[in-house]
């Protein structure tokens, strides 16, 4: 299932090059778009969560927004391991992983 580890080397990708990200990195503006690393970060994690939900067949939840964007790291790997466990088929993880890679490219 090649699709599974293209999300799991993704996230893996994305959670090196941030998870050593102080706070004013997090607050710094992305590349693309008018918000911050932490706000695509979050919007990014949320939309995984939203996958996650619509595999699951469950309705969607807002993922709270902790007060440490430090954590944000933790918080895609959290929903991207749900996203494998819900046995997300190929076409969704792959659209996740690319979501994930997008978002790496915007930081």
């Amino acid at each position: 299932m090649a699709e599974r580890g293209g999300l799991e080397q993704a996230v893996e990708l994305l959670v090196r090059q941030v998870g050593h990200w102080q706070q004013p990195r997090w607050a710094a503006p992305a590349e693309t778009g008018n918000v911050s690393r932490a706000d695509l970060v979050h919007r990014l994690v949320q939309e995984i969560a939203n996958l996650v939900a619509d595999v699951e067949g469950l309705p969607r939840r807002t993922v709270p927004r902790l007060d440490n964007d430090l954590a944000l790291p933790d918080q895609l790997r959290v929903v991207a391991a749900d996203l494998l466990a819900a046995g997300a088929p190929a076409d969704v993880l792959a659209r996740a992983a690319d979501e994930v890679t997008a978002t790496r490219a915007a930081l």
